[in-house]
């Protein structure tokens, strides 16, 4: 085996899910991770964790889902007790076509999701942490050839991430002490305001409320969004590509929306429901291990020069304690990501924190 694999491994069971001995976990293994997933199990195994192993399948959830009805069990007592009784849970991701599920009606997609909100909200109150195992079909939606691909994952997920999270803190102390963030570029003038909100450094630790691995990001939950945003990076929704979108809010909510490619994706989000309509987040890649664009959102909204709003459910780690109910709460989290690289500006209450994606301190 491919020693790197068992660094990730061990860097997702040990810094990323911080699993002791006699934990429950269930992981989740895609249909191309094998690899990886019996390197995660020999490294549970030596921590003494319980272990649920689950099989994940595009091509299988696309069967289902096309044989189904819209009239889906609303979170199933089996599976809702799976999550409600595990400690943590670890997603292998990794399939073998990006696109299975590209033909199944976003009717179906929509009354799925809204139906399995207990299990996601079950699932997310875990110390649950996402990942990828580099995969050719991966590497193909990324445009790289098959080793080039393995060499730019583990560039991303093998990092000093004590040092990267020391790093990151300098934007959660600006976001934390600020109240309205602003970015400005060619189709795009918008605020938010981030008052009352706490700021999550995202360093690929549940220690730090952070589930990605990598990740590299600083995060929070915007609200009262105003203006017009153009997100020019292109990006695979619900297994359809999209790219050039641009929305514009008023009072918070999307008002007006177009997209270059696949504008109808972009409208099945926003019907999905009230939620849909509103950011729920607002995160600003600093990972400088990952230099280029993947259509994968696990790692291109994490590049640095880059910031994403998503569509939808807000975290609860953003709130206070005692303030989670003001969550945006949706059955959907889209994101989008806007390159700030070029002629570009993000401002904290006037300041500007990042020009042309250089942060200040830089």
């Amino acid at each position: 085996m491919d020693e790197r694999i068992r660094k990730h491994a061990e860097t997702m069971v040990d810094w990323s899910a911080q699993v002791e001995a006699g934990d429950d976990v269930v992981v989740s293994v895609s249909e191309g991770a094998h690899e990886l997933g019996v390197a995660v199990a020999e490294e549970l195994g030596k921590r003494d964790a319980n272990v649920v192993t689950l099989y994940s399948s595009d091509e299988m959830d696309r069967a289902f889902l096309r044989a189904h009805s819209e009239a889906f069990d609303e979170d199933p007592a089996h599976e809702l007790a799976l999550y409600e009784n595990a400690d943590s849970v670890l997603f292998l991701g990794g399939g073998r076509n990006t696109m299975a599920t590209a033909d199944v009606p976003s009717e179906k997609r929509q009354a799925k999701s809204r139906a399995s909100q207990g299990v996601r909200e079950a699932r997310m109150d875990t110390d649950w942490v996402s990942t990828v195992h580099p995969t050719r079909s991966l590497a193909q939606q990324a445009g790289m050839a098959y080793e080039e691909y393995q060499a730019f994952v583990y560039d991303a997920v093998l990092r000093d991430w004590a040092e990267l999270a020391d790093e990151m803190a300098k934007m959660k102390t600006i976001l934390d002490e600020g109240s309205e963030v602003r970015l400005v570029k060619e189709d795009t003038d918008l605020t938010m305001s981030i008052e009352g909100r706490t700021a999550v450094n995202s360093a690929a630790s549940v220690a730090y409320d952070s589930h990605n691995l990598p990740s590299g990001e600083v995060f929070t939950a915007p609200h009262a969004t105003e203006g017009e945003v153009f997100f020019d990076v292109p990006m695979t929704i619900n297994s359809e590509r999209v790219h050039d979108v641009h929305l514009t809010f008023e009072d918070g909510e999307v008002v007006d929306f177009s997209a270059g490619q696949n504008e109808a994706v972009i409208e099945d989000v926003l019907e999905t429901d009230a939620g849909a309509k509103r950011l729920g987040e607002l995160g600003i890649g600093m990972n400088r291990g990952i230099d280029r664009f993947t259509d994968s959102i696990l790692f291109d909204e994490k590049m640095g020069d880059t910031v994403h709003l998503a569509l939808g459910r807000a975290y609860t780690s953003n709130f206070p304690e005692g303030q989670e109910d003001e969550a945006n709460d949706s059955a959907i989290h889209v994101d989008m990501i806007t390159d700030m690289s070029g002629d570009s500006r993000m401002e904290v209450d006037g300041e500007v924190v990042q020009r042309n994606g250089t942060f200040s301190w830089e």
